[in-house]
């Protein structure tokens, strides 16, 4: 259960390290963002360069890319206007209700589906249970609340732990 839950099929430094190319090998045709430590550093709305090419780089191969994120709508709105996407405020991640209304807003399946987020227990979650294929956002350092260290710790400790795990 915790391999098949808390594993993402794979993990990157950055969102803009996800491979465009594979994932249409693969049969993804849309892609659902995560927005703090995903597109954005943690509180704020300043886009790195390369994030904003990889989006555009997706969005020419035809790929159909959205927001999901438990932030409020304030702050996702003007980083969906500059990168011409749409967004799902208030996903209530790692309930399935935020990534099944973006599903529904892009008219996806979930296995033609792709989940990146930083964070095992909201992003990975919510997409596993939710039928799609994940990838986990692991930079060399986090901006985040303090008290997300203890959350890394317990990511990291189950990560160990889903890894031992036979399969």
């Amino acid at each position: 259960m915790l391999k098949r839950m808390f594993v993402p099929n794979f993990t990157v430094m950055s969102v803009a390290d996800i491979d465009l190319a594979r994932l249409k090998k693969n049969g993804i045709r849309g892609i659902l963002l995560d927005f703090d430590n995903t597109l954005v550093k943690w509180n704020d709305t300043r886009l790195q360069k390369k994030v904003v090419r990889w989006v555009a780089a997706a969005k020419r191969l035809g790929f159909l890319v959205c927001i999901v994120s438990n932030a409020i709508t304030e702050r996702l709105q003007s980083v969906a206007d500059r990168l011409q996407i749409p967004f799902v405020p208030q996903a209530c991640k790692p309930s399935t209700l935020g990534i099944r209304r973006a599903l529904e807003k892009l008219a996806l399946d979930s296995s033609e589906t792709l989940m990146v987020g930083d964070q095992l227990f909201t992003d990975v979650l919510a997409g596993k249970r939710s039928g799609l294929q994940t990838a986990l956002i692991r930079p060399k350092k986090f901006h985040e609340q303090w008290w997300m260290k203890g959350v890394r710790y317990l990511e990291n400790f189950i990560q160990d732990r889903a890894f031992a795990c036979k399969v």
